[in-house]
């Protein structure tokens, strides 16, 4: 299965409603990855211009746009950015398949 990191950032909304009932979405995005036949891997929190991160594993990339869609469909996020992650053996595979590919960039 293909690795996932989904970027996503609350609204003010969310943000009240967690602040006045804390609770950890982990278990509500597990039971929903695997309903999608994904696997969650881990959700951490962080700053910056999201406020969270999202590691999933999915079959394919139908799948884990299903997730996104369905994680966010009930409006409390004003933002996700998916990026699909590749391991380092991807990563050389890619490498090796790139040597000796030439490409005349463009020049004035």
């Amino acid at each position: 299965m293909s690795h996932y990191m989904t970027q996503f950032a609350y609204t003010a909304e969310t943000w009240a409603a967690l602040r006045s009932n804390p609770t950890d979405r982990t278990g509500a995005v597990n039971a929903l990855a695997e309903k999608l036949g994904c696997r969650l891997i881990s959700l951490y929190y962080h700053f910056g211009e999201y406020d969270g991160v999202l590691i999933f594993e999915a079959p394919d990339e139908t799948a884990a746009n299903a997730l996104v869609m369905a994680v966010s469909a009930p409006g409390h996020l004003k933002a996700t950015r998916t990026t699909r992650l590749m391991t380092p053996s991807e990563a050389v595979v890619a490498m090796r398949k790139a040597q000796g590919a030439e490409f005349d960039a463009p020049r004035s």
